[in-house]
């Protein structure tokens, strides 16, 4: 079984985008950032990996190593992009992903 890198929530420069968008800047966001990431950018990726947020991280794990490569390029890229990540969680609330755990 494979880890991606966590991510700590609240240590990024875009947790702010949470807040302004009514969430909690915690774990749950980034795994409806993650959801919507792969269904819209990466669909290959879809299924071959499970998430897990809880005590105030994201993680995805399993043993796919190559998914779980290209999930962590994706979401580093967004953990400095606010405005990609507005998106994201635009998408996500749009597709019913309840963000506040």
């Amino acid at each position: 079984m494979y880890g991606l890198t966590q991510v700590e929530a609240g240590t990024t420069q875009v947790e702010q985008v949470i807040e302004e968008l009514g969430h909690e800047p915690n774990e749950y966001p980034w795994e409806g950032v993650a959801h919507v990431l792969i269904i819209t950018e990466a669909p290959a990726l879809e299924g071959r990996f499970s998430y897990d947020p809880g005590g105030g991280m994201f993680c995805a794990y399993g043993r796919d190593r190559s998914a779980l490569k290209g999930l962590g390029i994706r979401m580093a890229a967004i953990a400095t992009d606010a405005d990609r990540k507005r998106r994201l969680v635009a998408d996500a609330e749009a597709d019913g992903f309840e963000f506040d755990g």
